[in-house]
């Protein structure tokens, strides 16, 4: 299997994961209903459908180019933190696969970590503060583990995924300290947080570029 991912594989994960937040657009406000506004899903379908229609149009040459047209897109979509947040990772991707049009595991790594920290800048959040940092975090850990054993990149990204959905099942039991849902105190312990859950969704779907 090539051991790199190409900027069309690229542009197939970020198309099935406008679709995949849209065919879980219910599960995410109703996960969000419980300890927050209810409407996370709503503004994410509404924001991705925006970013698909964009990348419908793209003639991006490279990876850098579709992350950052993404990125443009998400963090004029979409209101409050989220599209803050969302919208920064996808630039900060971009940053970091600049006029690249394939990347390695190396690169993935590189990527990610670049993500990871320009969402810790700017969301004053840390792991176990029940965030998407609570999935993100793990999943970049993962595929830093699989680089230093040199693992074939499917199985890097097969590590990142299974991180992330763990990272995502372990907000449940997690006291929420940001956001609104911070307010409600003991009351958030027993609830998946829905930033947590989108955030799976996205990083599941760029994880597939590899088959796709």
């Amino acid at each position: 299997m090539p051991e790199t991912i190409t900027t069309t594989q690229v542009l197939r994960a970020l198309e099935a994961m406008c679709d995949t937040i849209e065919d879980q657009k219910e599960y995410l406000s109703e996960l969000d209903g419980a300890i927050g506004d209810g409407d996370h899903g709503v503004n994410m379908a509404k924001c991705f459908r925006e970013v698909k229609k964009k990348l419908a149009a793209s003639s991006a040459e490279n990876i850098g180019t579709l992350f950052k047209d993404m990125g443009m897109v998400v963090l004029n979509s979409v209101g409050g933190a989220m599209g803050a947040l969302y919208g920064t990772f996808f630039l900060k991707l971009s940053q970091a696969s600049a006029g690249k049009r394939e990347v390695n595991l190396r690169d993935l790594v590189a990527m990610f970590q670049t993500g990871e920290q320009g969402i810790l800048d700017i969301g004053k959040a840390n792991p176990g503060d029940k965030t998407l940092l609570d999935t993100l975090s793990p999943a970049v850990r993962a595929l830093e583990a699989a680089a230093k054993e040199d693992k074939p990149l499917a199985g890097a990204l097969a590590d990142f995924e299974q991180a992330a959905r763990q990272g995502m099942a372990s907000t449940k039991d997690m006291l929420a300290k940001m956001g609104r849902a911070s307010r409600l105190g003991e009351r958030t312990i027993g609830h998946q947080d829905a930033g947590a859950t989108s955030c799976y969704f996205i990083l599941r779907s760029l994880a597939s570029a590899v088959s796709g």
